[in-house]
């Protein structure tokens, strides 16, 4: 039997993902299957981005519904999340033994980049959840960083879930489908150039993937849907194997790619 990873990167899509989830979705369901039921869930989500590592300690986490313009049936999709105030106390205290600063919100719902995976992943909502934020003006080495900050917790019992996107560039999306649906070869390029550094496990070369990646700047224009990745990379350990467990490509340039980091 393999070992139950520490971490999970996992993507979150267009909003519509938590209505049509395909093969992305049943991924998701079908990975958690394995696994032993978590003390609690650190889900660390590209929409929530402060200026602080700031962790979340509502009782009862909001669904937020932080987008505009979908269908109808999205805004009555509820999380029916928990929080746990011990279980955030110790996550606070693991970012500050890192020497890192940290901030505590005691409102923070779910925005979709946490609750869609989760409702896959958890659909009985019966983990209870502690939000934390990203820094996007800190880069991928200051994500990293967080990440090593909560792997000692693993062996608490808490799992951290990532969320974000391997690739995600908007504007790119909508020429697409004005373009018979043609996916840019960035796309792939970028995906397979990750997948490779991950499993060689080129730490270095990932977090200098601006320079390094072929179709960087264009798989992500600004820098918060990969930083979720580098939180998970981090957390999963030092010697964590990285196993991806979904590939594939939604709305023409949005990689779903997921990822475990297993321990050695």
């Amino acid at each position: 039997m393999s070992p139950s990873p520490t971490a999970l990167f996992v993507p979150h899509g267009a909003p519509t993902f938590a209505l049509r989830p395909g093969a992305a979705g049943a991924a998701l369901t079908t990975a958690v299957r394995t696994l032993p039921q978590p003390r609690a869930i650190i889900v660390v989500s590209a929409h929530w981005d402060t200026a602080l590592p700031t962790v979340g300690f509502a009782e009862r986490p909001e669904t937020i519904h932080d987008f505009w313009g979908f269908p109808d049936e999205l805004y009555t999709l509820r999380y029916p999340a928990t929080g746990c105030r011990e279980a955030a106390n110790e996550v606070v205290a693991a970012i500050k033994a890192a020497g890192l600063p940290v901030a505590e919100d005691a409102e923070r719902g779910l925005d979709h980049g946490a609750w869609v995976p989760l409702r896959l992943m958890f659909p009985e909502a019966d983990v209870p959840v502690i939000p934390l934020s990203i820094q996007s003006r800190g880069g991928p080495q200051q994500a990293y960083a967080l990440g090593q900050a909560l792997a000692p917790l693993a062996a608490k019992g808490f799992l951290v879930i990532a969320s974000g996107n391997v690739t995600h560039n908007l504007r790119d999306y909508q020429q697409a489908a004005q373009n018979n649906g043609q996916t840019p070869a960035y796309v792939r390029q970028f995906t397979d150039w990750l997948a490779e550094r991950l499993v060689a496990h080129d730490t270095p070369a990932l977090l200098d993937y601006r320079r390094q990646a072929p179709g960087a700047a264009q798989a992500h224009p600004s820098d918060e849907h990969l930083l979720p990745l580098f939180v998970a990379l981090g957390a999963g350990g030092e010697a964590a194997k990285a196993e991806r467990f979904h590939a594939g490509i939604d709305n023409y340039v949005i990689a779903m790619d997921a990822y475990k980091f297993l321990p050695q």
